[in-house]
């Protein structure tokens, strides 16, 4: 690997970090109450900015992985590949179940979102993280089929990133939902459900 090549993966790895903490830290609920006091009328539409943002970010890194050179780290074979196709598509059930418990267009700000209420039912009975537990499938299965560098390190920074932003977000929620958050931590695992 070239020097240039080694740039575009440490970029990418950068990019995912700049996506992560953006992400993470203007999600948090002391940034939203500092700008309810200060700026409501940017709060009326934050939702919505927070999105386009992300979603910018987002289309950065994914146009940004496509125009790297790809760097193949292991053979693949028709085993792999269903493997990874499987997992991929599994995950993109996962995310789709999620996601129908939450108002999306109140999610991406496009409408007023309503007070936010505590999810607990469904797919969500069973974990309390399945948009998480559904990106980690559909990337871990992205980088069984394309094995590729990028595809490695976009499942490592996913990874790393869950780690703090698991405990981040469940801070959040303990702030916004109190004690029937935490009964709901105690007896809900955070990504891999238990089996009866």
């Amino acid at each position: 690997m070239g020097n240039e090549q080694l740039i575009d993966y440490i970029v990418l790895a950068l990019l995912w970090a700049v996506f992560y903490v953006s992400h993470s830290s203007l999600a948090s609920v002391k940034v939203k109450r500092f700008l309810e006091e200060h700026s409501p009328r940017l709060m009326k539409r934050y939702r919505l900015y927070y999105s386009i943002l992300s979603l910018t970010l987002f289309a950065g890194i994914l146009y940004h992985s496509v125009t790297i050179p790809v760097l193949q780290l292991f053979p693949t074979s028709p085993i792999i590949t269903y493997v990874g196709y499987m997992l991929a598509t599994f995950g993109t059930i996962i995310l789709v179940k999620s996601s129908r418990a939450i108002s999306l267009s109140g999610f991406f700000g496009i409408s007023t979102p309503k007070k936010e209420k505590l999810v607990i039912s469904g797919i969500y009975s069973k974990v309390r993280h399945p948009l998480y537990a559904a990106l980690i499938l559909i990337f871990l299965g992205y980088a069984f089929v394309a094995a590729s560098l990028a595809a490695i390190i976009h499942l490592f920074c996913l990874l790393v990133y869950l780690i703090f932003g698991i405990k981040f977000e469940e801070q959040n929620l303990t702030q916004l939902f109190g004690k029937d958050y935490i009964k709901y931590k105690e007896s809900v695992p955070a990504l891999i459900p238990k089996w009866k």
